[in-house]
């Protein structure tokens, strides 16, 4: 078996785990989201928690989110 291949095996068992343990009740509507997070960490991984903390904080510097676009109330893309 290829590294490549153990590699991909591992991010799936990794999710799956994640999702029956972590996530109990998942929404096939939001399973992107959990996939991108899961791919975030898998991909980071040799980092420590706080290392990976520290990379995500830094990326959301001087970004607005407001509560409508969390909740979905308005489209993100359009001024409020």
């Amino acid at each position: 078996m290829s590294l490549h291949s153990l590699q991909s095996k591992s991010f799936w068992s990794l999710l799956k785990r994640t999702l029956r343990g972590t996530y109990v009740s998942v929404e096939p509507f939001h399973l992107f989201r959990y996939l991108d997070e899961q791919s975030y960490r898998f991909n980071n991984r040799k980092m420590t928690d706080a290392e990976r903390f520290s990379n995500a904080a830094s990326q959301i510097v001087d970004r607005r989110l407001t509560y409508k676009e969390l909740t979905g109330k308005i489209d993100s893309r359009q001024p409020a």
